[in-house]
């Protein structure tokens, strides 16, 4: 029998601890186009996404993935110039999404914010897609309905479906392979839209370093990661946050001391309709109010508008205190 062509792939991963290796970029990126053009068997792809998951993706398998991605999607001509990337996959347990009032604060503000996502892959969390539509705002059907967003509110959320119907069948590969895709890790790199900036979160502070490396050899040049409330873009404002990435294609790193005293360890409502109330002031949460703005911070910080930490802090808190308090619908 003919070897298939997607055999050497897995081979060159899985052929035991002194013969196998990990994927160079280039090699990662024709995979991963064979698997969004429908090239590869089942029993092909669960290998591969096993083979490079327990092994842990190198920069640049993530930026061969994510370009690989990218080449695959087919942007509008009319879509508008994005000023900040913002994954959004991992979900949230023990808090609401703050994270997604910080994005609406900016996008307010001028900004325009591209957020994408998926749900349903961890059982007990709240994803930023059902958030959004408690408060009343729709998720992008198509690019095209995305670029409209984008232009009448300043923000966009782009469901990993509509990114590429075939990504969100990986993901959920979750529940028949008992562990988590390299897309988890890598979709945090994809920046779709070509925004400005890309802000990044992780649970494992090791993982920064693998996506300021790959946003590197993807050309990059405005990125900050840091590890996040729940794996999301959220800082948590009474712990000192360590910062990684690029500034103009430099390497920086920045430690953000803690702005409050500790919080809640656990929202046990987790009633997203909060989040409407806390922007009305309706609902007055000192903790959650810090976390918004701590978060907002970073992103300003990263896009210039402040020369400093202290004066990114002062700017996203006096954002806060004058948004308008009309925005969102419940």
């Amino acid at each position: 029998m003919q070897e298939h062509p997607f055999a050497p792939y897995v081979r060159i991963l899985g052929k035991g601890p002194n013969l196998s290796r990990s994927l160079t970029l280039g090699e990662t990126r024709r995979a991963v186009a064979m698997i969004l053009d429908g090239e590869v068997e089942p029993v092909q792809l669960g290998a591969f996404l096993c083979l490079m998951r327990v092994k842990t993706e190198t920069p640049e398998e993530v930026a061969g993935f994510a370009l690989a991605i990218r080449d695959s999607l087919v942007i509008p001509p009319d879509m508008p110039a994005v000023d900040i990337d913002w994954p959004s996959y991992a979900g949230k347990s023990r808090q609401l999404p703050l994270y997604l009032l910080a994005a609406l604060l900016l996008s307010q503000n001028g900004l325009r914010v591209a957020m994408h996502g998926a749900a349903g892959h961890t059982a007990g969390r709240l994803y930023s897609a059902e958030a959004l539509s408690l408060l009343g705002i729709t998720t992008a059907a198509s690019l095209e309905e995305a670029a409209l967003q984008l232009q009448e509110r300043n923000f966009t959320f782009l469901p990993m479906d509509v990114l590429h119907p075939r990504l969100q069948a990986i993901l959920d590969l979750k529940q028949l392979l008992g562990l988590r895709s390299p897309l988890h890790t890598v979709v945090r790199n994809l920046n779709p839209l070509d925004a400005k900036i890309s802000l990044m979160s992780v649970f494992h502070p090791n993982y920064r370093k693998v996506h300021r490396d790959a946003a590197t050899l993807m050309g990059m040049t405005e990125l900050a990661c840091f590890k996040g409330e729940g794996g999301e873009v959220e800082r948590r404002p009474e712990k000192p946050c360590l910062v990684e990435g690029l500034r103009g294609g430099e390497v920086f790193e920045e430690e953000w001391a803690p702005t409050r005293p500790a919080g809640p360890a656990r929202d046990l409502d987790m009633d997203a309709r909060r989040l409407a109330a806390l922007w009305r002031e309706d609902l007055r949460d000192a903790y959650a109010e810090a976390t918004i703005a701590a978060t907002a911070a970073i992103a300003l910080r990263q896009l210039g508008r402040a020369a400093s930490i202290a004066e990114a802090e002062t700017l996203a808190t006096r954002l806060w205190d004058e948004r308008q308090r009309d925005a969102l619908k419940t």
